[in-house]
């Protein structure tokens, strides 16, 4: 099937301006007779199965058939906050904030028939997390949990006492399994310690359960099923680790099948980042291990490793909804890249940079998927950009203050993918003009230096690894603009050592014989091999001043030191260290400078085979070694 034979596509938006919706590729225009709402928005939400898209103002809660776009009720409901669909559309559920009442009974959440607008039920529920109830795919049955209970309904009857309760002593979560299997999976967390439990149950009979884990480190879970039901992976997630790993507590995942005849735990290396199941159910995706380097695993229906995807920076997996394409991405306070796979040859299709990304969906057609930056996580550059799996971006436009953005529901059979992957579409105009206009990346300018290091030559342990590679030629063109960037006091500095340097030339042509002369080969501690060594001595900056302002008494000084080497056999420790730096060549002290780094290096690289981790600063430096090697080379020819 050709894409322009492919059903239309539409995503809604929210933003300050009020509702938007639009087609998705090849138009991505208003669709017609469809009026833009204005005003305050609270919530917008589409139906699961696309029939009906809703949003809530600050006076009532109106329902449109997504198609056709005609209104299909209106309830007059206050200060609706959210609103959830049925899997199948037939009811709507509202959630307000509780308020005060003398006898505490306000009923703030409530269960609508879409058709008739009628109140069928309603309940008291004051946290806003897990505020809906919970469904079945077919509708047969709807739950929620009471305390240490979980009450189910039938539709016909929710005006009535629930039908049935699963009552277990400890129970603090619970999961209605999508699919045909009719099963509700509960979580017991430790208790005097004995460990947490999952148990898998029928709605039909709660007299003995279907499957059983238990395992320690749990104190909360979260439920992922398989779109058949037949499979549950429960990620478990500690708010401490003992260990001191982690800062975010201990995870592991574990996998149970409804039949109950397996169960294990899915072997995983440190923090999980992300789980997803394929849209086949019969395999599933981890991303895990310590950043900024984890790694993606794909895992069979057994939980055995299939493949590895590599290590990289990432925390988030999409499957399309047709299973073929998977995207990996790292959002969040990561970069924003995205890799596009082809889950069939398992090679990378693309990758491609979508940076300040807080949402990510993909289109039910399964070539494109939208991202988009929303407030009020990020409130600057907010709009949307819509992809191809190639990596081409099809479409984008920035909204001011845009809050939700959501593709309209539909069935994967509508929008079959081809065996060989079909090539990128054009992209529309007013993508070449945002790409046109786009704002430039700043370019890396260096290492943060509080302000009162700025000006001055940064310490070796900090230089950049490339700096070593850059030729003598760029650093005497950017000598100038260093000298503009000192300070008043650096620049006086800088000017006392150049006069002490020129007065020390003159000692030299007229020095005695006797008279050492720093930096020549055997004159003990000044030789380069030492002076690469630091001195553990904080006044050295001061002693090195010292000594260039009274430059006239050096020979003096020299001639005490040659009466003392006399004397005692050997030259007295320090007893020149004050004067040697000022006393060296230029190219001897580039000689002392690399000889230093690599000495670094060396004590680096001691530590890495040692087995102890590494800052990336100090990986970057041992990358150098090479290049100052060769500088060494050169400046001893």
């Amino acid at each position: 099937m050709s894409a322009a034979t492919l059903p239309p596509t539409q995503f809604a938006l929210r933003s300050a301006a009020g509702v938007g919706l639009s087609e998705g590729a090849p138009e991505f225009g208003a669709p017609a007779g469809f009026e833009k709402q204005a005003g305050n928005i609270r919530v917008l939400q589409y139906s699961k199965n696309g029939l009906y898209l809703a949003w809530a103002t600050p006076d009532s809660v109106k329902v449109i058939d997504a198609k056709s776009l005609e209104t299909v009720q209106e309830l007059v409901i206050k200060d609706v906050m959210e609103i959830d669909f049925s899997p199948k559309g037939t009811f709507l559920s509202t959630w307000q904030r509780q308020m005060k009442t003398e006898d505490g009974s306000h009923k703030n959440m409530g269960i609508y028939e879409v058709q008739t607008g009628e109140l069928l039920t309603s309940f008291s529920q004051k946290s806003q997390n897990n505020w809906n109830v919970q469904w079945t795919d077919d509708e047969a049955y709807c739950a929620r949990m009471v305390s240490n209970e979980v009450h189910f309904w039938e539709p016909k009857n929710l005006t009535k006492t629930p039908f049935t309760k699963l009552r277990q002593e400890g129970m603090s979560q619970f999961s209605l399994s999508p699919g045909k299997s009719g099963t509700v999976a509960v979580f017991f967390g430790e208790r005097k310690g004995a460990p947490a439990v999952v148990r898998i149950y029928s709605i039909t009979n709660f007299a003995a359960p279907l499957a059983n884990k238990s395992f320690f480190k749990a104190d909360r879970v979260q439920m992922i099923w398989n779109q058949l039901g037949t499979n549950v992976l429960v990620w478990t997630t500690t708010d401490h680790d003992k260990t001191g790993k982690s800062y975010y507590g201990e995870t592991n995942l574990y996998y149970l099948a409804v039949a109950g005849n397996f169960d294990c735990r899915v072997p995983i290396d440190g923090l999980i980042h992300d789980v997803a199941w394929a849209p086949a159910s019969k395999d599933f995706v981890v991303i895990h291990g310590q950043m900024p380097n984890p790694k993606t695993t794909l895992f069979d229906h057994r939980a055995n490793s299939v493949h590895e995807f590599g290590r990289d920076a990432r925390n988030t997996i999409r499957w399309n909804p047709q299973g073929r394409i998977l995207v990996l991405a790292g959002f969040g306070n990561l970069a924003g890249n995205m890799d596009f796979w082809d889950c069939k040859s398992l090679q990378k299709i693309a990758s491609v940079s979508a940076r300040d990304t807080t949402a990510c969906e993909w289109s039910p057609d399964g070539r494109h998927i939208l991202t988009a930056t929303l407030s009020p996580r990020l409130r600057v550059d907010n709009g949307y950009k819509i992809w191809h799996y190639t990596g081409t971006l099809v479409h984008t436009e920035e909204i001011n203050e845009l809050y939700q953005v959501n593709w309209r529901p539909d069935v994967p059979e509508s929008y079959p993918i081809r065996s060989s992957l079909s090539p990128a579409p054009k992209p529309t105009a007013n993508t070449s003009a945002a790409a046109a206009a786009a704002k430039p990346v700043p370019a890396r300018v260096g290492a943060y230096r509080p302000p009162q290091a700025r000006g001055t030559p940064a310490p070796s342990l900090f230089a950049d690894a490339n700096a070593s590679t850059s030729s003598s030629t760029a650093s005497s063109a950017t000598a100038a603009s260093n000298d503009a960037a000192l300070t008043k006091a650096a620049l006086k500095n800088k000017k006392k050592r150049e006069n002490a340097k020129k007065n020390k030339d003159t000692n030299e042509n007229g020095a005695p014989a006797s008279t050492p002369i720093a930096g020549t080969p055997g004159s003990g501690s000044n030789s380069p091999a030492r002076s690469s060594t630091p001195r553990p001595n904080s006044n050295n900056n001061t002693s090195n001043n010292t000594n260039n302002n009274n430059n006239n008494n050096n020979n003096n000084s020299s001639s005490s030191n040659s009466s003392k080497k006399a004397q005692n056999g050997a030259q007295q420790p320090g007893s020149s260290s004050g004067s040697s730096s000022s006393q060296m060549t230029e190219t001897e002290k580039k000689i002392r400078n690399v000889t230093k780094k690599l000495k670094q290096i060396h004590e680096l690289k001691e530590k890495q085979a040692a087995g102890e981790p590494l800052e990336l600063t100090q990986v970057q430096k041992i990358t150098a070694e090479a290049a100052l090697l060769k500088e060494l080379e050169a400046l001893k020819v």
